[in-house]
């Protein structure tokens, strides 16, 4: 089966105007921009046909391409990342069977992620789109409620049902405990992870459908899928002793950094 990554980025985020070009700093002290990053954890990636970078934005296709990078260009009425992949495949002429968004904002993404993330789409004929989820342990989530308490969105959870099938992702932190966590214990919190595998007749569809009240609240294009009646495979990965965090606001430049630095990543 064939895979195409789309690496979708736009400009004019609306909570981080520009971030595709912010720039991170590694563990040997170099910098390198996040679209750069994020194309670099793609192209890390087993078993996969094509990498491509979307956008509707000069700046970004200017710095991509001086990169390396193959660069789609993509309408500016695109309302997220999903509508831009299936523009971007459309473009490209179809063909593949499996299309994996790897979001511009998640450069800590390991590759095993990924392999798994379509390992778990090839497995389920009943799903038309495969999302993975990490384990939180009570670190992560304290850090996940202490974001929620400063009035921030630290990240997307899920939960879901027999089979790995997803019942709701959200940007609170779902399932409620009513307990606090060590920081090195498991908890029954799942960090839902920005990327997504797509059969392409469900990824071809979905710009068709209208934004549901749920994807309208949260801000979560995955809803729309959900919201559709589609059935999303939320796919358990491990970390490996790897931090996991995307780049959401400028309060987590550093705090990527930090953990770049701690990993040794360059």
């Amino acid at each position: 089966m064939s895979v195409l990554i789309v690496i979708p980025a736009r400009y004019a985020s609306s909570r981080y105007p520009g971030k595709p070009l912010v720039a991170l700093k590694g563990a040997d002290g170099q910098s390198r921009t996040l679209i750069q990053r994020s194309w670099e954890a793609a192209c890390k990636v087993a078993g996969i046909d094509r990498v491509v970078v979307a956008t509707d934005d000069d700046r970004i296709q200017a710095e991509a391409e001086g990169f390396g990078a193959e660069v789609v260009m993509t309408s500016d009425t695109c309302r997220n990342g999903t509508e831009r992949c299936a523009e971007a495949h459309e473009v490209l002429g179809g063909g593949y069977d499996i299309v994996v968004n790897l979001q511009g904002d998640a450069p800590l993404t390991p590759h095993w992620f990924v392999e798994a993330l379509i390992a778990g789409l090839r497995g389920d004929d009943g799903a038309d789109i495969a999302t993975p989820v990490l384990r939180c342990d009570g670190k992560a989530l304290n850090g996940f409620l202490e974001d929620r308490r400063a009035g921030r969105v630290g990240g997307t959870t899920s939960v879901f049902g027999a089979g790995g099938h997803a019942l709701y992702f959200s940007k609170e932190v779902i399932p409620y405990t009513n307990r606090p966590y060590e920081d090195a214990e498991a908890t029954p919190v799942f960090h839902h992870v920005g990327v997504y595998a797509y059969r392409p007749a469900a990824l071809a569809a979905y710009p068709g459908w209208p934004s549901g009240p749920l994807e309208t609240l949260e801000g979560l294009e995955q809803l729309r899928f959900l919201e559709q009646g589609r059935k999303v495979l939320c796919v358990e990965v491990e970390s490996r002793g790897r931090d996991f965090w995307e780049l959401n606001n400028p309060e987590d430049v550093p705090r990527i950094e930090r953990m770049m630095a701690a990993m040794g990543m360059h």
